[in-house]
């Protein structure tokens, strides 16, 4: 949606007008309205989806929350703290 909260084709002022519009029409009717863009596709910025245990994703969205920061920016923080600590600790047991 536009900033002025009005879909530009269908002019719904929410999604669910928005859904009840394209149920009815299609982006070919629009060919005249529509304007080409250019779009960069980098594959190296892929994002992956991980399954999370209901509760822990609980505790890491209050966590975020407190923090002021998003979930998947504490997630990965946290998550690269975790595998650098982790893998610290595995070269020094290998130095024994």
């Amino acid at each position: 949606m536009s900033v002025t909260g009005v879909s530009s084709l269908s002019h719904s002022r929410n999604y669910e007008e928005m859904a009840e519009f394209w149920d009815t029409h299609a982006l070919t009717d629009f060919e005249d309205s529509l304007q080409e863009v250019d779009i960069t596709f980098d594959p190296a910025i892929r994002r992956t989806v991980v399954g999370l245990d209901p509760d822990l994703y609980g505790q890491l969205q209050t966590a975020a929350k407190s923090r002021r920061v998003s979930l998947q920016t504490l997630t990965n923080l946290w998550l690269s703290q975790k595998l650098h600590e982790t893998e610290r600790q595995r070269v020094a047991e290998a130095a024994d």
